[in-house]
């Protein structure tokens, strides 16, 4: 009986030591579990910051391939615009003293406002010139006046005004410096450029 006993206690003794074998495991592995859930957190972090990453470097890279498309496509279009222009002609004249637009530029200015509906990014600038009779005040002036009968004779075709601007540079800048009066039915006129 004392022999079973032992082999009792012994069996007991055995199957304790092997729980808290089993048990000191789970405890080893339940406490290394939580380091390599927190690598494997950090490793994600970094993988999803990576990709947002590169993901805004390609978004920043499409919109500055955008911005240099877009100002290709603007000179492009202004290109082709000056060169209507140069086709179509550049300059209305005017008669001595008068801001009246004459009957043979009518047509041109007419091919203007077409064209700048066609071209709708497009705004232009009117100058109005004077011949060098007159004070300087009254040339600016009549300059002006000449520049804003163009640029309703625009707006009244359908251009937009916030496309066009007027300035005037009375007598200076004359396309001819003669002082005959061929030159200065040239220099008597409104002409356009693009706005930059």
């Amino acid at each position: 009986m004392k022999a079973r006993a032992i082999i009792l206690c012994m069996a007991f003794m055995l199957i304790v030591s092997l729980g808290a074998g089993c048990s000191k495991k789970r405890v080893e592995s339940s406490t290394a579990s939580p380091a390599v859930e927190e690598r494997m957190n950090d490793q994600q972090e970094n993988e999803r910051l990576r990709q947002e990453e590169a993901a805004r470097q390609e978004r920043e890279k499409e919109l500055q391939e955008q911005a240099l498309e877009d100002e290709r496509q603007a000179a492009e279009v202004k290109k082709e615009f000056e060169v209507a222009v140069v086709e179509l002609g550049n300059i209305v004249h005017f008669d001595f003293d008068s801001f009246e637009i004459k009957q043979e530029y009518r047509p041109l200015l007419q091919s203007k406002a077409e064209l700048l509906k066609k071209f709708s990014n497009v705004t232009i600038v009117i100058e109005g010139f004077c011949d060098e009779r007159g004070t300087a005040e009254y040339n600016l002036a009549l300059g002006e006046r000449r520049a804003r009968a163009a640029y309703e004779f625009l707006i009244l075709l359908g251009v937009a005004p916030e496309r066009l601007s007027i300035v005037s540079f009375g007598e200076e800048n004359p396309i001819d410096p003669a002082h005959n009066e061929t030159a200065w039915e040239m220099n008597r006129r409104a002409q356009f450029r693009l706005a930059y």
